[in-house]
């Protein structure tokens, strides 16, 4: 079925080629823009929302600034498929998120228009900074330009960049995408007016003539002078935050009105002035309806229907989510303990900390993009007798690391870290992947670690971790759906550092951490046929270790095998060490580690990229013959050289 026609589209292939349109004609481009990226992402499924909302601003930047050579960097960078289609990407645009395709945000292998890659956020005024400064000291032309939302700027880091910004002068332009309206007043003709008159070469050179002069009046009342126009342009338009941060303050400006943009972008390219913060409003979802009428703007979809939105999320029905386990549990946990909260980072209905909302709207907090004051917060909260958990996605959660340590390891306060996505992920790739929590958590003192293998599994560990108050916790889940096994209405505490087994065998014992116990089943069903009598045991604790269980599963068994969705330096790793400090090792152990392996893999089913790992029933089957074909032929070769 042929897409939708897009003449004026259809002749820019890189923004040169936008560069040759008329600035009447720009209207026309940027609706022919947003008709292409609906009609992509309604194939592909990915961040609609964020997209539709630039689009306006995606083809005013590269109208008006040099780019690649003015180096453009998206915060996040969910918003970049506007940007990717018209910096050569077209025609590639519909493999985005699929194997072998198109990153869903910015990736600096991909084009020299993706100067800076991110999937987190708040990265931007830094990288821009980096490259504005470094031009600076190379006496290369250039800017750095980062565009950031309002969301994005809830982030202490993009404040640090601010208040080293002064350092790049004019060649850093920062563009705070203002898309929720929670910072902004309402922007009219006269804003937008304004807007254009105080970037104005002509407003500029008087603003600065102006400083001259007071400036040989006495001390007072140049400064004075200054802090009267600096509060009436912040009380007028908002920027005195700002300004005091050393940037010169344009906006709030219409950022899907192109006959605003544009001049204001060529009065901020032109002037001598500088850092320059433009405040640009624009709404999420612009331009297609079902977006601009959901609640989260049709944030992140599936592949969905053009003309009545309907989004194809597949089968309905089914094992809950991870995510809602673990907030429906707490909030059942919290009717009876007054002590529990719960802590987010910008992600309450992605943690699950939604339905925790929804019955204790008084206890959930929802930090904004700040994980590192987020952690410092609940270490707060527990150190004054509260029970607070932490749900943090695993590859956010490394933003935070210091205040894991340093906050409430080495205090050992009673910290709950609730850690969603933890494991492969899919799509997002390997920017989102959480791969090293066991990891980073597991060589911390006082730390426990545990990892749940199924739903039922996560629900004991969340009420183990709320009666925990001997120190920090942590109990780690995947992205999607549960297995379908039952969830009992009454819970279990579990026991610290405990296992259990799950199968009894003889041979061969496969010692499991987390959501790859369904698959080290499916393997040890498979060697059974092979006539090689498997032992699967779930350890739940990464950390501590239950030594007696390894203990006895080692010496039992002719191989033994450890499994788990987490990179080098985890569970394999602590078991090995474990066997070589109690001299395990000594006598001829038989032992291999299975985890990710030491790369950073790319977007794909989670299915396909756990095979790649190796780390399903065939990887694991895989492994145990090679061990016990290695072994026999050890055995073979020594009874050879003796006789």
């Amino acid at each position: 079925m042929p897409g939708p026609k897009t003449p004026l589209l259809d002749t820019v292939s890189f923004p040169a080629d936008l560069r040759k349109l008329k600035p009447e004609q720009l209207r026309q481009f940027a609706d022919e823009l947003r008709t292409e990226v609906i009609d992509t992402v309604s194939v592909t499924g990915g961040h609609l929302g964020a997209g539709l909302g630039v689009v306006e601003l995606t083809a005013a930047i590269h109208y008006v600034f040099n780019t690649p050579e003015d180096r453009l960097i998206w915060d996040v960078g969910h918003q970049c498929y506007p940007h990717k289609i018209i910096t050569g990407r077209r025609d590639r645009i519909r493999t985005l998120r699929q194997a072998d395709g198109l990153s869903g945000f910015t990736k600096r292998s991909e084009s020299e228009y993706d100067p800076f890659g991110a999937a987190h956020s708040s990265t931007s005024i830094s990288a821009a900074l980096g490259f504005a400064v470094a031009n600076k000291m190379q006496g290369k032309p250039g800017r750095g330009i980062a565009v950031i939302g309002d969301g994005a700027m809830s982030a202490g880091m993009a404040y640090e960049a601010m208040n080293n910004a002064q350092a790049a002068g004019n060649r850093l332009v920062v563009i705070l995408n203002d898309n929720d309206m929670s910072i902004a007043p309402p922007v009219g003709g006269l804003s937008g007016y304004l807007a254009r008159l105080v970037s104005s070469s002509e407003y500029l050179g008087i603003r600065k003539f102006a400083s001259k002069v007071t400036a040989k009046l006495s001390r007072r009342v140049h400064k004075a002078t200054a802090k009267a126009e600096e509060y009436a342009r912040g009380m007028a338009m908002g920027g005195t935050l700002f300004e005091e941060l050393g940037f010169y303050y344009v906006g709030p400006i219409d950022g899907h009105d192109m006959e605003q943009l544009i001049p204001v972008l060529e009065n901020v390219r032109d002037n001598a002035e500088g850092p320059v913060l433009i405040h640009c409003v624009t709404e999420k979802g612009k331009g297609y309806k079902f977006a601009e009428e959901a609640a989260d703007k049709y944030h992140g979809v599936a592949k969905f229907d053009v003309v009545s939105g309907k989004q194809d999320k597949g089968p309905g029905g089914g094992p809950p989510a991870y995510q809602n386990v673990f907030g429906e549990t707490l909030a059942k946990l919290a009717d009876t303990d007054p002590r529990i909260c719960a802590i987010t980072a910008a992600m309450p209905s992605g943690t699950g900390v939604d339905k925790f909302a929804k019955a204790h709207p008084d206890k959930a907090f929802d930090v904004g993009i700040a994980e590192q004051h987020g952690v410092t917060f609940a270490a707060g909260l527990a150190a004054q007798g509260m029970r607070p958990f932490a749900a943090i996605y695993s590859t956010f959660l490394q933003r935070a690391y210091d205040q894991v340590v340093h906050d409430v390891a080495i205090q050992n306060l009673p910290v709950r870290f609730a850690i969603d996505r933890a494991g492969l992920v899919g799509a997002d790739g390997s920017t989102h992947a959480g791969s090293f929590d066991v990891t980073y958590l597991a060589t911390l003192p006082n730390m426990v670690v545990m990892a749940a293998a199924d739903e039922a599994e996560l629900a004991h560990m969340t009420y183990t971790a709320a009666e925990y108050d001997e120190g920090p916790i942590a109990f780690r889940y995947p992205r999607g759906n549960g297995t379908g096994v039952a969830i009992p209405e009454k819970l279990e505490k579990l026991e610290i550092g405990k296992g259990r087994i799950v199968r009894e065998g003889s041979k061969v014992a496969i010692l499991s951490l987390g959501a790859r116990l369904t698959e080290a089943l499916k393997a040890a069903n498979r060697l059974d046929a092979k006539g090689l009598s498997t032992t699967v045991a779930d350890l739940r604790f990464a950390k501590p270790l239950d030594e007696e269980l390894i203990r006895k599963l080692l010496t039992t068994h002719e191989v033994a095998v450890t499994v788990e969705e987490a990179s080098v330096g985890g569970l394999g790793a602590h078991v090995l060490t474990m066997a070589s400090d109690t001299g395990l090792t000594d006598a001829g152990l038989k032992i291999r580690t299975m985890r990710l392996p030491d790369v950073f893999q790319d977007q794909n089913k989670p299915d396909v990229q756990y095979a790649e790992a190796g780390l399903d029933a065939d990887g694991i089957v895989e492994t145990v013959l090679k061990a016990l074909r290695h072994n026999s032929a050890s055995v073979e070769a020594e009874t050879g050289a003796r006789a």
